[in-house]
């Protein structure tokens, strides 16, 4: 029950837009370049920080609710999601366990070997570093748009499938990493979380992931 609460909680702090305009599905040839490029970036990431804006759009409201802040992200799997605007709250993911600091108010949770954690844990991360061709966990879509490449994974798992009806990753075509991610719930609410500033493989401190 505590999981199943702490997910809601991440999902209503982290939320797209409908699917950009004019897409066309990758050809085979196309959709085994795009992956072989995403996943030979994703592999020299070390370290990666970024700013980021965030829009939760939620049916009964009239208008999405901006949020916005930088994220750290450590190998093998050190996440800090430090919100800024319009308030301090952060979400660590360290040491299977998730630290939340809510204006100064710290609290943690322990989740073990919790397995649905781990699906979470891997899936978060791998939105933030592009390595989520896993087509075991998902089944997946490729396209393509003058605004970049997009894929787009709907979970197997059938838990996971209660919190998260569909993920969709949009790459910068010239990067060939991920520049908007954007997590549509089973209600059909949804998070769109835009990357900026991106800065791959330069030195992050330990402490960056303190809570």
């Amino acid at each position: 029950m505590k999981i199943r609460l702490l997910l809601i909680g991440i999902l209503f702090c982290m939320h797209s837009w409908p699917a950009f305009a004019q897409e066309q599905k990758m050809t085979a040839a196309e959709m085994e370049s795009f992956k072989q490029k995403v996943n030979g970036v994703s592999k020299k990431i070390s370290t990666l920080s970024t700013d980021f804006v965030q829009f939760k759009h939620l049916d009964f409201l009239s208008k999405d609710i901006e949020s916005s802040g930088k994220m750290f992200f450590k190998q093998p799997n050190l996440l800090n999601w430090k919100y800024t605007k319009p308030y301090n709250y952060s979400i660590i993911f360290k040491n299977s366990k998730i630290y939340i600091n809510n204006e100064g108010n710290k609290s943690a949770v322990d989740v073990g070997n919790n397995k649905m954690f781990e699906k979470i844990n891997k899936l978060i991360v791998g939105s933030v570093s592009g390595d989520m061709f896993d087509e075991k966990e998902f089944t997946i879509s490729y396209f393509k748009s003058k605004e970049g490449s997009m894929t787009r994974l709907l979970p197997k798992d059938a838990t996971l499938k209660k919190y998260i009806k569909q993920i969709e990753l949009i790459f910068d075509n010239t990067e060939n990493t991920v520049k908007q991610v954007k997590l549509i719930e089973s209600s059909n609410d949804f998070t769109k979380i835009i990357f900026r500033n991106k800065i791959v493989n330069a030195k992050i401190d330990d402490a960056a992931f303190n809570h």
